[in-house]
């Protein structure tokens, strides 16, 4: 629309005004120095957001990951074994298709309150699991908690892409990511001491209430976006009605039928991929190289903090040399990585593991990326909920297809490395897409398929 494009205009204007010198920010606190320094021309208050959303990320990814390392000792807990148990994951995977549901309303009520409501959402459900007594407590407890995290995580990814400048826009989101993995850190951690701690796994599940101690603080430091406020002037001043729940969807699918399907094809076939390789190496390691937790636990933390770098360095390859090339390369290597890990030697695990990581963080990186970009304001969080959507039943489909691909008693590894092979699909559909580096979000989102 013509205001749309004055206002690209007006930001591309400022972006190439010659007499703003790019300056650079103090390191915060917060941000490692193997991650990198911050990028000329990012002003304080935009690195301030990164890391306040962060911070909510590193308590997400805290929670998914006890899953991930205690399977083990969930399933026994329940007396399940290692098919039961991959089957009931599947279920959990799909409590994020509620977070679809959930996420259209940031395109009505704003990104700030959909934000906070899930993450203290996530907090309680998450220590709620802790007293789970049967598997159907312990999934429904889990579903619950992976409704609120996917609709944080969602809505924190459209937060930093709608603030920062488009040039940066990659290392944000990015940077996102790498800070709120760490929290897979410290749940790897407190893993290694599971078999000490007084109610074992169930203790690892307490600690997720903590976030709620932080959450005046976030109230005070999240704003709402500039964009989002500048679309609700605008719709006010037009005196448009009110948009109801669907609304959003049914723009977005009408104006953009082939990126929405695009998106939803990407986002299906990289999770079916993705998530079976990471989340059951755990069990596997355990079950069939007799590791111990405290030895999964070490692997995690070492050889998974230099993985984590694949979200920064992924979103910076993205910004510099194009989205599409980056997603080709990744989406291809993963399934040869995933064989390494699942069929090489066991001593060479932990190397293998730090590639795995690299290219699973950073894919999701880039699906994200490309979403927020592709759609405008007026649905833009509902784009990012229906790609959610594809990759909870994408998850929910790779873990089913291991448990049914797999003979009871039998390793899980050959149905893995199968299911991962279908990362390669996935980057020729991104391939598709329309390249969106550098470019504002008025720009690459305001024309129609």
């Amino acid at each position: 629309m013509p205001r749309e494009t004055d206002e690209s205009g007006r930001l591309a204007a400022k972006l190439a005004a010659p007499d703003v010198v790019p300056v650079r920010v103090p390191r915060p606190w917060w941000l490692p120095h193997f991650l990198g320094r911050v990028p000329l021309g990012l002003e304080s208050r935009h690195v301030s957001l990164v890391g306040v959303i962060a911070l909510a990320g590193f308590f997400e990814n805290y929670d998914l990951s006890m899953m991930t390392a205690a399977f083990k000792q969930i399933r026994e807990t329940f007396g399940l074994t290692q098919a039961e148990m991959t089957s009931l994951v599947a279920w959990v995977r799909l409590g994020a298709i509620p977070a679809f549901f959930v996420l259209p309303l940031a395109d009505r009520f704003g990104r700030r309150r959909v934000f906070l409501a899930s993450l203290v959402g996530m907090s309680v459900a998450t220590f709620c699991t802790a007293f789970a007594q049967t598997a159907v407590q312990y999934i429904f407890c889990q579903t619950l908690t992976r409704t609120f995290v996917v609709a944080s995580i969602s809505t924190a990814v459209v937060i930093v892409a709608e603030e920062l400048p488009a040039r940066h826009r990659g290392w944000g989101i990015g940077m996102l990511g790498a800070i709120g993995s760490f929290g897979f850190g410290l749940g790897a951690v407190l893993y290694a001491f599971v078999d000490v701690l007084p109610f074992g796994w169930r203790a690892l599940y307490l600690v997720g209430i903590v976030p709620l101690v932080w959450l005046p603080m976030l109230r005070r430091r999240v704003p709402e976006t500039d964009r989002f406020e500048r679309h609700r002037r605008e719709a006010l001043e037009g005196m448009q009605p009110a948009a109801g729940w669907g609304r959003p969807m049914i723009e977005m699918l009408r104006s953009h039928p082939f990126r929405s399907l695009a998106v939803a094809a990407m986002a299906l076939l990289a999770a079916t991929g993705f998530s079976p390789a990471f989340g059951l190496l755990s069990d596997f390691v355990q079950t069939s190289h007799e590791w111990q937790p405290s030895s999964y636990s070490l692997m995690a933390v070492l050889a998974g903090a230099l993985g984590v770098i694949g979200n920064p360095a992924m979103g910076w390859a993205a910004d510099r040399f194009g989205r599409r090339p980056v997603a080709l390369v990744a989406f291809c290597v993963f399934p040869l990585v995933a064989y390494a890990v699942y069929f090489g030697p066991g001593p060479g695990i932990p190397l293998f593991w730090i590639p795995l990581v690299f290219i699973l963080t950073g894919g999701n990186v880039l699906m994200r990326i490309i979403t927020t970009e592709l759609f405008p304001t007026s649905s833009r969080n509902t784009a990012m909920g229906w790609e959610t959507l594809q990759e909870t039943l994408g998850s929910a489909a790779g873990y089913a297809l291991v448990g049914g691909l797999t003979v009871a008693g039998a390793s899980v590894a050959p149905a893995v490395v199968v299911v991962a092979t279908l990362t390669m699909v996935a980057a020729l559909v991104v391939w598709w897409l329309p390249e969106t580096a550098g470019r504002e979000l008025e720009v690459t989102s305001e024309h129609p398929d």
